[in-house]
Formats: structure tokens, C-alpha cells, sequence
């Protein structure tokens, strides 16, 4: 049973649950459908905090939304959006059940494509913060790159204004070309969405260099633990 925290967007976590159910349709046949369950917060709330820089009370709700979760027969956890794995290790710790980390399918996928210098795109907190570049440089060894600060002011807007709203507009996609044509001008080899609202915006033909889209990476890794579980 694969327990889903969301609601962060609700746009993003719809693209979750599509996903995970493709993917074991694919895995098992027309009719089969993934058993999961979600725990959907209201964006408004969780937004409001990050940016008043509330990290702690965002800790306890997540904790407690993995706790209701767990309590209710999820086999293991995501987080449906690469921001508030910011609290990964928080939430790990007060489980017994694992937690699958948006970061890790996403660096493997990278390594087995042979790269090492990456973009990276999402968030101002996923851009600037170490709880998500330290752990793609610590753990699998990639050089991440990120935007100059007004890049990343643009990319974080359009995130929080539009993105998550469900607004999509071919200005803001230009944006994200411009944004990642200076980065592979720079040296990156691949780009990382680091946002799970970052795939509604654009894909493989607005770059020049492969894309590696962390929603579908997360819940393809999903599938393959769900289904290796049953």
C-alpha cells in the first residue's frame, strides 16, 4: 500500500496518482489499478508557512500527516513534492515504515545516463537550501548547478503564482528555456525538475540537454517498490 502525502499542490498529486495507476496498468493489466492512500493538505496552509520560514510547524504536520498514514496501512511513504523533503529526516525518524526519497530515484536515473553536472530547478527553498543539493552532491555524487538569484526569483514565481493555480502561460515557458539554456551554456549535461508542478510547464523539446522529471521518476520508483512488495 503506497501512502502518498500531497495536496502540495493538488495539481502535482493528481499527476501522482495518474501515474502510480498507469504505471501498475502497465505492470499488470487493463483493470489493475495501484492500492495506495493520500493524505491531501491545503496548499494555502502549508504555503503561508514556508514562506514565513516555519519550518518547524510544517516538521510536526507532515509528521503527523505520515503518522495517520502508517496508522492506516500504508506500507511505505512520498512525499508528493521535492520542497518539504526538507523534513525528510524528521519524518523517517518517526516512522517504522520507509520513507522513498524524491531525491534518490531521480539521482539514479542520472547515474545510470551517465551524467554528472546537472541543473537544477524548483523551488527558492530546493534551489538554495543544502537539504536537497547536499544530498544529490553527498550521496550520489552529482555536481548541481542552480540558476544566478534573479533566474531563481523568476523560476520560484511562476511556481507559486501560476504552477500551482493550474495556470500554464507560453510566457513563463519561455522563461524556463531562457533559465535553462544559460545553464547548459554553463556546463550542465542534464537538468533536473525539481518541482513536481515543473512538468506541466514544459518538457523534452524546451531543452537542449535531457530533462529528469522527479514526479515521474518518484512514482515510477513507486510502482517498482509496491509491486516487488506484493
Amino acid at each position: 500500500m503506497i501512502g502518498l502525502i500531497g495536496g502540495m499542490s493538488w495539481e502535482s498529486s493528481a499527476l501522482y496518482y495518474r501515474l502510480l495507476n498507469e504505471g501498475v496498468r502497465e505492470r499488470l493489466g487493463p483493470t489493475a489499478s495501484a492500492r495506495c492512500l493520500l493524505w491531501s493538505f491545503d496548499f494555502s496552509e502549508i504555503e503561508a508557512l514556508q514562506h514565513r520560514g516555519d519550518w518547524k510547524t510544517l516538521t510536526v504536520r507532515l509528521i503527523e500527516a505520515a503518522l495517520h498514514l502508517q496508522n492506516a496501512g500504508a506500507g511505505f511513504l512520498l512525499i508528493c513534492t521535492n520542497t518539504m523533503h526538507r523534513m525528510a529526516p524528521e519524518i523517517q525518524a518517526a516512522l517504522v515504515i520507509p520513507l522513498l526519497h524524491i531525491a534518490d530515484p531521480t539521482a539514479e536515473a542520472i547515474g545510470r545516463a551517465g551524467f554528472r553536472k546537472i541543473g537544477l530547478l524548483g523551488t527558492a527553498f530546493t534551489m538554495e537550501q543544502d537539504f536537497y543539493k547536499g544530498r544529490l552532491e553527498d550521496r550520489h555524487g552529482l555536481q548541481v548547478m542552480v540558476p544566478d538569484a534573479a533566474d531563481r526569483a523568476e523560476i520560484h514565481r511562476v511556481i507559486y503564482e501560476e504552477l500551482v493555480a493550474g495556470r500554464i502561460r507560453p510566457e513563463s515557458r519561455d522563461i524556463y528555456r531562457r533559465v535553462m539554456a544559460k545553464l547548459i551554456e554553463a556546463g550542465a549535461e542534464a537538468i533536473i525538475l525539481g518541482c513536481t508542478e515543473i512538468t506541466l510547464l514544459v518538457s523534452a523539446e524546451d531543452s537542449a540537454v535531457p530533462l529528469f522529471d522527479t514526479t515521474s521518476l518518484h512514482a515510477r520508483a513507486a510502482v517498482e517498490r509496491s509491486l516487488a512488495r506484493r
